[in-house]
């Protein structure tokens, strides 16, 4: 483990123009999902692969560069008090999630959606950052467990436990949740661990590729940046800013 940093390091201003990437893409297929919701559309964004596989594009490209950050975290020796602080930070969104949504959608609410789902993934890489190439074929190992799992439990009855809320965060299932969102440890923490693997192997011999040495961001690109270093509020607050305007229309309309 390096030694912490004397003073303040600098950030990778790719790795936040990557997660203001997956902030827009979820912005967009979330208002497309707030325009069914309030009849504006019909799409079917629990069976629909147009809808599924963008939801597992955009989880995989957020959970990946939160990979990548951590990385960073590590090279520049991060300590755990801060790495805590912000631990706590994510914790407490997914809290706030799991009530809005309790609210909006009683019988569906998510109690372990991708915030809490990294919340507890965090912890794990954090432990895990230096297992170095080891990494690739554990996150292939917990990315399999999504096609292996369900037959596993097919196989043994026994094990049907494990798709009940609370076991089920585990994500060793052969039934998926009834939730408006459900993002557990197996198997996206083969996509973190992958995203940990591959901003430690670009910081060691491709360091450019991440931003370093890039001049400050300007315009549009510092917007994105903006974007990328404040991507939990913006993730708290676009949802309840679209539905209220949403909302608004229908009501005036109505």
């Amino acid at each position: 483990m390096p030694a912490a940093p004397s003073g303040p390091t600098p950030r990778l201003d790719r790795i936040d123009l990557l997660r203001a990437v997956a902030m827009l893409w979820m912005t967009v297929f979330h208002f497309c999902f707030d325009l069914t919701y309030y009849g504006f559309t019909g799409q079917n964004f629990y069976d629909d692969p147009f809808w599924t596989w963008q939801r597992t594009c955009i989880v995989s490209l957020f959970l990946f560069t939160a990979g990548l950050s951590q990385a960073v975290a590590a090279e520049q020796g991060q300590g755990w008090p801060r790495f805590w602080k912000r631990w706590a930070q994510v914790a407490g969104a997914a809290l706030l999630v799991s009530v809005g949504s309790w609210l909006m959608f009683p019988k569906t609410f998510i109690y372990f959606g991708i915030l809490h789902g990294i919340a507890a993934m965090l912890i794990l890489v954090r432990l895990t950052a230096g297992w170095g190439a080891w990494l690739w074929p554990l996150g292939a190992l917990a990315i399999s467990v999504k096609w292996v799992a369900p037959l596993v439990i097919a196989a043994i009855s026994s094990l049907a436990f494990l798709n009940q809320p609370g076991f089920n965060a585990l994500g060793f299932i052969s039934q998926l949740p009834v939730t408006e969102d459900y993002a557990p440890v197996l198997p996206w923490l083969g996509v973190m661990w992958w995203g940990l693997a591959a901003g430690r192997w670009a910081l060691a011999n491709r360091p450019q590729w991440l931003g370093a040495g890039d001049a400050p961001a300007r315009g549009f690109k510092r917007a994105l940046v903006m974007l990328g270093r404040w991507s939990l509020s913006y993730y708290l607050l676009h949802q309840p800013v679209m539905i209220g305007l949403l909302g608004a229309l229908v009501w005036w309309k109505g």
